[in-house]
């Protein structure tokens, strides 16, 4: 296995995987129309590979992907618990079913949170599926209390 910091010439790589994570995430067909999220995918990988406001990491057996994961950068108005206002979202974290339970996605986001924190960020969440929950609570992640989403 090899676990590669993706870059722009991974491109379509990342937004393929991206399409296929969504279908898996929200249980859709693959007739379901994912045209706009695709474009929109490439676009935001184009610009932030490039700007540094995301890190990717591609998970290859030979020339087979077989997992993904990747880290989302940004700032809000600084708090008391966090000064600096710099935030981290894990995202796309995605494992092919013959290669779970191997530690792949244990990995994967090991790297993606030493990324976070060598750039001076501690405040990172992410959204758990239930699949995904048992490793992000091993890892230290624990439930959030008291926010709040307007819906769509």
């Amino acid at each position: 296995m090899n676990f590669k910091k993706a870059a722009l010439e991974d491109l379509e790589m990342l937004t393929k995987t991206r399409v296929r994570v969504l279908r898996a995430a929200n249980q859709l067909e693959d007739s379901q129309d994912m045209s706009e999220v695709e474009a929109q995918s490439r676009a935001y990988y184009r610009k932030a590979l490039v700007d540094g406001s995301h890190t990717a990491y591609l998970v290859l057996n030979g020339e087979t992907l077989i997992g993904t994961g990747g880290i989302s950068y940004y700032t809000v108005m600084p708090t008391f618990h966090n000064p600096s206002g710099k935030k981290a979202y894990v995202m796309n974290m995605y494992t092919e079913p013959g290669s779970r339970r191997k530690g792949i996605a244990a990995k994967i986001l090991d790297l993606l949170v030493r990324d976070a924190k060598e750039r001076g960020i501690h405040s990172i969440s992410l959204e758990a599926t239930a699949a995904g929950r048992p490793l992000y609570e091993a890892y230290g992640f624990v439930r959030m209390e008291g926010e709040m989403e307007l819906p769509q």
